[in-house]
């Protein structure tokens, strides 16, 4: 099964396509970018700020995500604010947060964004503030 993803280097690429052997413990995947029939290109993660699961890849452009809990959120795990070493910020909650790692999965505090979950490069990440 091909799982929809979007790659943000850490060099400001973006390239939007499917992989089929992700794994958050592995160095190396496949990645099959969108509209091509070229075979998968091998990814490795230190080359990557993060890896969005995306539940499309147009989303809404001018969709604001909100980036604070509110009341009645449901919620699992714990509340984090990751901020980026080229400044950008995602809030949401982690059961698996441990900056020795490869990196961890983060679940956006916004049920209405376009990300289901994003897999966060712990070499990217500047500050981790738990909320």
């Amino acid at each position: 099964m091909n799982i929809k993803i979007v790659l943000r280097y850490t060099d400001g690429r973006i390239l939007k396509g499917s992989t089929y052997d992700f794994s958050p413990v592995r160095q190396r995947f496949h990645f099959g970018p969108i509209n091509s029939s070229d075979d998968p290109i091998e990814v490795t993660m230190r080359e990557l700020k993060a890896v969005f699961f995306v539940k499309d890849f147009e989303g809404n452009p001018s969709y604001k995500e909100r980036k604070d809990f509110t009341e009645g959120d449901q919620t699992y795990g714990q509340k984090v604010e990751v901020t980026f070493a080229d400044g950008e910020r995602l809030v949401g909650t982690t059961t698996s947060y441990d900056l020795e790692r490869l990196g961890f999965f983060l679940f956006p505090v916004d049920q209405k964004s376009n990300n289901i979950r994003v897999f966060v490069v712990s070499t990217a990440v500047s500050n981790v503030r738990i909320l």
